[in-house]
């Protein structure tokens, strides 16, 4: 079996084999003829964590894979000097169940989802688009200021969080020739952005809506439960929402079922999946003033698609260490 760490696993998957692969991905996803098996929730309530579990196969025309990952979000982490997303990603023959390669979750994860908000900005952002603001400093900040850039001629970034500290040295171990800033607040941060990230794992809104400008393109990605939300609800109800997967959001999104419950949206507000709009189903930004709104939750699918194409790289590039089971 092949093992490659999160290193290996960066360099097999660099971000435009990423946004291609999460192409695929999000096609898939809104097929009706795809069936994905939902995942399993192992809550970790001392650790204010939950542990997943994500079984998926796929077989279309470019081929087959079978997956599974178990990863587990511990918001405590950073105070122990770990990520806040720890886990693997094995990867199995389809035709005989062998298992093939054991792959850094964390790696994985922190590339397909800033990939899937990659997609979504390129078919939602302003074609203008140069100034991103971003709401946290953790692994997920990195890889989506590389998904934006790979996305946009992006030429100024502000980034924010709690802890400035954190924000400092993740610009100081930045290798880009942009303009980089720390902001002094999360409105500082989003004021004059025409996309902003919001990869936090805060369980109230992260910015104040009146600093979201006209035209602005927003992804939402740290939202998975119901109880936790990162977007402020009047973002949401003045935004043309889109999802990865519908069902999915409207199950485990606080952002979207809060404002659903209390009345101020309904779940028709979601406009569609960003499938959808690949397929071309679906109309997307409709005006250069109207503010867009990307919200994932990560799907299974994402996992088996990029892990196999973190397989497919690293065989032919030689990467990774082999073991005998």
């Amino acid at each position: 079996m092949l093992i490659l760490n999160a290193d290996q696993v960066v360099e097999a998957l660099p971000m435009p084999d990423a946004i291609l692969a999460m192409r695929r991905a999000l096609t898939l996803i809104s097929d009706p003829m795809t069936a994905i098996p939902p995942r399993i929730h192992v809550e970790l309530p001392e650790e204010s964590g939950t542990t997943l579990v994500m079984p998926g196969q796929i077989h279309d025309q470019q081929g087959k894979s079978l997956v599974v990952k178990i990863v587990s979000v511990c918001n405590g982490n950073i105070q122990r000097g770990l990520p806040n997303i720890l886990g693997v990603v094995n990867v199995f023959d389809p035709e005989t169940g062998q298992p093939l390669a054991l792959l850094d979750g964390s790696a994985v994860t922190g590339i397909r989802t800033a990939a899937a908000s990659g997609v979504a900005t390129d078919l939602l952002a302003r074609p203008d688009a140069s100034r991103l603001g971003i709401i946290g400093s953790g692994a997920q900040a990195g890889t989506h200021l590389d998904a934006m850039r790979a996305v946009r001629d992006i030429q100024q970034v502000k980034i924010y969080s709690l802890n400035r500290d954190h924000v400092l040295n993740f610009i100081s171990e930045l290798d880009v020739d942009i303009d980089v800033q720390p902001a002094v607040s999360a409105e500082e941060a989003v004021g004059d952005a025409d996309i902003v990230c919001a990869v936090t794992s805060s369980r109230t809104p992260v910015f104040d809506d009146a600093a979201i400008a006209p035209g602005t393109h927003i992804n939402a990605i740290g939202s998975y439960k119901p109880e936790v939300v990162e977007i402020p609800a009047a973002t949401v109800v003045r935004a043309r929402v889109f999802v990865d997967h519908r069902e999915s959001v409207l199950e485990e999104a606080g952002d979207l079922i809060q404002p659903i419950q209390r009345g101020e949206i309904t779940a028709d507000h979601v406009v569609g999946e960003i499938g959808e709009l690949i397929a071309e189903t679906m109309t997307g930004r409709q005006s250069a003033d109207e503010i867009t709104l990307f919200k994932s939750v990560g799907n299974t699918l994402e996992d088996v698609i990029g892990a196999q194409v973190v397989y497919e790289n690293a065989m032919r590039l030689g990467l990774g260490s082999r073991v005998e089971m």
